[in-house]
Order: C-alpha cells, then sequence, then structure tokens
C-alpha cells in the first residue's frame, strides 16, 4: 500500500511531529481533512441552495415540511426537534420563509391554542426543484468513491457518529 499523497493535513502533521515527537498526532489527519472536507461541502451545497433564493437553514425547514408527507405541515416545536436548532431560529427562518410565500403559519385544526406551519403550493414547488438539484449536486460530490468506497464510509462514518453523540 502506498503513503496517500502530501496534503494540508500532512504537513501540519509533519510540522508537530517535528516540533512535538511526544505526541502522536494521527488524528489530526482524519479530523483535519474531515473539517476542511465539510467547509469545501458546505459551500457546494450553498451554492445550490442559493440559487433558489434560500440559504441552507431554510431549504432544511422546506425539506422537513415536504418529506413530512401530506398535508406537509408541522408545529413549529415538531420543526424545531427535527432541524436540531432552537426555537428562536426556526422562528426566524419561518419569518423569511413566510415573506417570500413558501410557507404559511395557521391555527392547528386539533388544538385551538396550538400552531401548525405548512408549505404553500409556491413553497411545495421550490422545494421540489430544489431538492432534485440538491439530490443530483450529492451524487456529484460523490462521484470520485465507487459504490463499495461510498458504502464503507457510510458505515465508518455511522459508527463514528454513535460513539462521539453525533
Amino acid at each position: 500500500m502506498t503513503d496517500p499523497p502530501a496534503d494540508h493535513a500532512a504537513e501540519v502533521m509533519a510540522q508537530w511531529r517535528r516540533e512535538r515527537p511526544d505526541l502522536d498526532v494521527a488524528p489530526q489527519g482524519l479530523i483535519g481533512r474531515l473539517h476542511r472536507l465539510a467547509a469545501a461541502l458546505y459551500e457546494e451545497l450553498d451554492t445550490v441552495y442559493a440559487r433558489f433564493g434560500v440559504s441552507d437553514g431554510e431549504f432544511d425547514v422546506l425539506a422537513t415540511l415536504r418529506r413530512a408527507g401530506e398535508p406537509f405541515e408541522l408545529t413549529p416545536t415538531q420543526l424545531a426537534a427535527s432541524t436540531m436548532v432552537t426555537s428562536g431560529a426556526v422562528s426566524k427562518r419561518l419569518d423569511r420563509l413566510e415573506a417570500a410565500g413558501l410557507v404559511r403559519r395557521e391555527r392547528s385544526a386539533t388544538d385551538g391554542r396550538g400552531r401548525v406551519v405548512g408549505l404553500t403550493s409556491a413553497g411545495r414547488e421550490l422545494i421540489d426543484e430544489a431538492f432534485t438539484a440538491h439530490i443530483a449536486n450529492e451524487h456529484r460530490l460523490l462521484g470520485g468513491l465507487d459504490a463499495h468506497d461510498r458504502a464503507e464510509l457510510e458505515r465508518l462514518l455511522v459508527t463514528w457518529s454513535g460513539h462521539v453523540g453525533a
């Protein structure tokens, strides 16, 4: 097996090995590369969201409502739990999406005191188009990995996520 080509993480690790030979800096290779990869992926994903005039958080809300199924409604509490952000953050996202005509907020039909958030027809149309572009983009981004490598990477990430509680 050959050594991987030198990259930024390898350079940083070599410098630390020189300066602190008493420490095992091997984790920097994985975590450093993962961090840089995550930043690059975020930028690539964000480019697609911007084409549809939404932020990543707004895309997340629209996608969460869409995958909820008919009638594409959830309570603000359910949205906050599903998107893993605070209720305040959800409220700001909803304000922007409502102003854009993509969601509506109304009283719950089952709980007179509660409120629900639902996709408008414009919101459903936008998220369907944006999600199609998003999935095509994700396939493109994974294009350098064959099916076996993708499955192995997914298995490793699931195991690691479980270990760190992510």
